[in-house]
């Protein structure tokens, strides 16, 4: 299986500020083992939508997969009472 490329959207780099640096550094790692299985262990597609979220502790991120190119975009990562409010 091909690795998949990790984008971001540019509201996410806002979103991880408010988030402590311990917690960041597990987002990110958990973030970069998208690029290996996007559709992994955790992995729920969203109802209503063309995306998925994968939980990190209290905290959920929010992407969508194109297979066509190979590509994971990770729209929001925020906490989970609020993650699901505009995206």
């Amino acid at each position: 299986m091909e690795k998949y490329k990790i984008t971001f959207k540019k509201s996410v780099a806002k979103d991880l500020r408010s988030i402590p640096n311990k917690d960041v550094a597990k987002i990110l790692k958990k973030v970069n083992s998208l690029a290996e299985n996007p559709r992994g262990e955790g992995c729920i597609k969203l109802s209503g939508n063309d995306k998925y979220r994968v939980r990190q502790g209290l905290y959920r991120i929010v992407y969508q997969i194109r297979d066509d190119v190979l590509v994971v975009n990770v729209v929001k990562i925020a906490h989970r009472s609020s993650v699901y409010k505009n995206y």
